[in-house]
């Protein structure tokens, strides 16, 4: 159960430029830069698809996996 006492927060594993919070940030800020240089919505959608692909595993499925395997071994 994730929210039990005995849980393992991931996040806490990770240093500081690797939390959700600056995940978000740079791949926002990604994007962001992307049409504020170019001006182009198909080389910011080619930018952006990756980007919020990397935030999402990152920030929405890796602690998930972290959880469940720290549950697995106890």
């Amino acid at each position: 159960m994730a929210n039990s006492p005995d849980s393992v927060n991931p996040w806490s594993l990770k240093p500081w430029w690797c939390q959700p919070w600056s995940i978000v940030l740079t791949g926002t800020g990604l994007i962001l830069t992307s049409w504020g240089m170019l001006h182009r919505w198909w080389v910011t959608l080619l930018v952006a698809i990756p980007v919020s692909l990397w935030m999402g595993f990152f920030v929405l499925v890796w602690p998930r996996l972290m959880i469940e395997a720290s549950e697995v071994e106890k």
